[in-house]
């Protein structure tokens, strides 16, 4: 029993630490390792707040490196609610605290987010992000 808990346990480090490489990536800006984090699947799914639904990594990166772009400064804060495994599915809920300097504006903002994560080999991608405003 100690076998399967010892093996639950580091694969939800590892799919932690996936989470992690993926607002490490969104608070620095950067779409190489956003690209590191994200499968490359036709069937990905991104939803940012107040936004529509994106299908695919190409027009998944395309809207990271827009909003990259349009963004001089970014600070993420993650608190994870709840974690689970399923075999080679994960899902991570969050709430996510953002600040971001946009032009001359400070905005500030919360979402509850919930990211899938894909096994494939010994790593794990991030194959949907759908995240919802918080209203104050």
């Amino acid at each position: 029993m100690r076998n399967i808990e010892r093996d639950i346990r580091q694969g939800i480090d590892a799919v932690l630490a996936a989470n992690e490489a993926f607002y490490r990536a969104f608070e620095k800006r950067s779409i190489d390792a956003m690209s590191e984090v994200w499968s490359k699947g036709t069937g990905c799914l991104c939803v940012h707040p107040g936004r529509g639904v994106l299908m695919g990594w190409d027009n998944i990166h395309d809207s990271w490196e827009q909003i990259f772009h349009n963004t001089h400064y970014l600070e993420v804060d993650v608190q994870v609610k709840s974690s689970e495994i399923s075999g080679s599915l994960a899902v991570v809920v969050v709430v996510e605290s953002i600040m971001q300097v946009v032009g001359a504006r400070r905005l500030e903002a919360k979402s509850i987010a919930t990211n899938v994560f894909e096994r494939m080999g010994a790593s794990w991608f991030l194959i949907h992000h759908h995240g919802s405003p918080l209203m104050r």
